[in-house]
């Protein structure tokens, strides 16, 4: 037996090494100059707020602010390839919904960078998408809006953050479950499609609920209806859209991602300021206002997250033969 305890010891301090020098490693990556981080949507949306919270952080953590990049357009494709281009240093990093990091490989024939190949820092939070009319349009409900829309094909509009966005794919998934014919006006981010639906513009849109709340609570817009498998929590007399169609789930999520080849010890590094960022009094409140729902996992579990979300928005576009033309 005293054989066997020496025999086995050694083996099993090298097999946790790798562990303790991650950790170590974590502990001793300490940026020297701000961080930039690239959203792919113009500022003042969800991409923006969620940046700047991760930016106090930061700046507690490492007295290092993060530097804002917007990167609109391309169906958020132009910051992908920023990402995928930059330095694995740590200095980069990209705050985004699914579009460049989950989706955009199954709609387009060939992309500039590898979605895969992407390092997780973390997936932030995830919110509901949300079924929203301009304020002039008489309907109130999900039948009422159909009904409008089968008695007058291709009159009504909806805005998307662009083609192959999951804005884009629910509006699409939405006409198909409807049988309907409403007509798609992208735009660069959600900031413009509420102006314009604010505007009497625009007729309708599924928006994030990060983006859609502050205008819900102002009585500006009006809902018809949520994207998550159930009613949400803030909107207890908003019917989900399962229970008009059980298959019909739209949920928006966002996260940070550091360029290939990112070592692990940086993203290690990465995703415990991040974590941190989050855990301040003054983020939950901000989180708790706007009805976003933590995610903050790990490296590792943003990967299967991001990855099983790829593989269920794969499905949508299969089955509605949504394509980018």
């Amino acid at each position: 037996m005293t054989i066997m305890r020496l025999t086995l010891a050694p083996c099993v301090a090298a097999s946790l090494l790798p562990l303790f020098w991650n950790a170590a490693a974590a502990q001793d990556w300490t940026p020297t100059h701000p961080i930039r981080v690239i959203i792919p949507v113009p500022a003042g949306s969800a991409p923006d707020l969620l940046t700047r919270i991760i930016g106090q952080g930061f700046q507690a953590r490492w007295s290092q602010p993060a530097i804002l990049d917007p990167h609109p357009g391309a169906s958020q494709n132009i910051a992908g390839d920023l990402l995928f281009r930059a330095e694995p240093d740590g200095y980069t990093l990209l705050t985004a919904p699914p579009p460049p990091l989950a989706v955009n490989q199954h709609l387009f024939k060939k992309l500039t960078y590898d979605p895969t190949a992407f390092q997780p820092v973390s997936v932030l939070v995830e919110a509901p998408n949300v079924l929203m009319v301009r304020s002039g349009l008489p309907v109130k409900t999900v039948a009422e809006l159909v009904a409008l829309a089968r008695s007058e094909p291709g009159v009504l509009n909806y805005g998307s953050t662009g083609p192959g966005s999951t804005l884009h794919l629910t509006g699409e998934a939405f006409k198909a479950h409807a049988g309907v014919e409403i007509t798609h006006v992208p735009f660069k981010g959600t900031v413009e499609i509420i102006a314009d639906m604010m505007g009497e513009r625009i007729d309708m849109a599924f928006i994030n609920l990060v983006d859609a709340w502050p205008h819900i609570q102002a009585g500006k817009l009006r809902p018809l209806a949520v994207g998550g498998a159930a009613r949400a929590p803030g909107l207890p007399d908003v019917p989900s859209l399962t229970e008009t169609w059980p298959d019909f789930v739209s949920v928006t999520w966002f996260a940070n991602v550091a360029p290939p080849k990112t070592p692990a010890a940086i993203v290690d590094a990465l995703n415990a300021a991040v974590r941190a960022a989050f855990e301040t009094p003054e983020a939950k409140k901000i989180m708790g206002d706007l009805h976003a729902t933590p995610v903050l996992d790990s490296p590792a579990q943003a990967r299967a997250y991001i990855d099983a979300d790829s593989a269920r928005w794969k499905e949508v576009i299969v089955r509605n033969r949504i394509a980018i033309e």
